[in-house]
């Protein structure tokens, strides 16, 4: 029986892998096409365009994938049945449960390709493909580019007006509010670097308000210690698909402990979850319709 599973399994690689070369060469063409009124901006020509699609291929693969898989299996099979090889199988006592045993090992396989995929090869090639674009119009990486920023980390609310990099920041409000959420104090930074696990302030202006007035100190530098770090920024500015499951799961811990809305990164870490499985389903759905 192993060696009529390796039978079943290489006519559906076979299949799947024309079907994905097919698919995934029409998506890339549809990207060159779709991006080409870009070039021209910046330095983002035709070299950038091409090596940019490049980088999106790994994504197409893996969006594409459980209908790659379903299609490989029903041509795989479908070319076992159109040789009437199917039905030599079953004439020999090889059940329909065995046939889908077989499609179900095969689909372990392409399930694990989805994982590595969603996990590392798709959110790496996304990042790539953004900052490529984003530096070669702009000159800045992707995510960044002075982008405005609001963030919170316990009773404390950052406004980051300018993120210069994971650990460079300009121009910072930060904002305490009290247990009766009165404003306590409103901090003004002129710049922070992170080195040594703390944020380093410098042009720093804050105003404590009281009662009845308000006190304002000026510092030359402050330090911040806290769980406000460069990878939590980098992995903040990020888009959910371009995050891999283990920095998901950081940002989804950083965001629930300071009450933050995570609905949207935990879809996206359970839709990575749940991806294998569906290539599998969708495999095994389709022994069905062959026979």
């Amino acid at each position: 029986m192993k060696k009529l599973d390796r039978y079943i399994m290489a006519h559906i690689f076979g299949l799947t892998t024309i079907v994905a070369m097919a698919l995934l060469a029409i998506h890339t063409f549809i990207t060159f096409v779709a991006e080409l009124d870009e070039t021209g901006r910046g330095g983002f020509g035709y070299r950038q365009l091409f090596i940019y699609t490049l980088w999106l291929m790994p994504t197409g693969l893996y969006v594409m994938l459980p209908i790659i898989a379903m299609l490989g299996t029903l041509m795989g099979l479908g070319t076992l049945a159109a040789q009437s090889e199917l039905t030599a199988m079953r004439a020999a006592g090889v059940s329909l449960l065995r046939i889908g045993v077989s499609t179900l090992a095969a689909g372990l396989v392409l399930g694990l390709l989805a994982l590595l995929l969603g996990d590392w090869l798709a959110p790496r090639g996304q990042f790539e493909a953004e900052s490529l674009k984003t530096e070669a119009r702009s000159g800045v990486k992707a995510g960044l580019g002075g982008k405005a920023v609001w963030l919170r980390e316990g009773d404390h609310f950052f406004y980051i007006r300018r993120l210069l990099a994971e650990d460079r920041i300009g121009a910072v409000d930060i904002y305490t509010l009290g247990p009766d959420l009165n404003l306590q104090s409103a901090t003004v930074v002129d710049d922070g670097v992170y080195r040594d696990g703390r944020w380093q302030f410098s042009g720093v202006k804050r105003t404590e308000f009281g009662p009845q007035d308000a006190t304002v100190t000026e510092m030359a530098t402050l330090e911040w210690q806290g769980s406000l770090s460069p990878e939590v920024l980098r992995l903040f500015v990020l888009e959910a698909d371009a995050l891999s499951m283990a920095g998901l799961t950081r940002l989804i811990g950083y965001m629930n402990t300071n009450n933050l809305d995570s609905r949207e990164y935990a879809l996206a870490l359970a839709r990575k979850l749940v991806a294998p499985f569906t290539v599998m389903a969708m495999m095994l759905f389709a022994v069905p319709f062959v026979l």
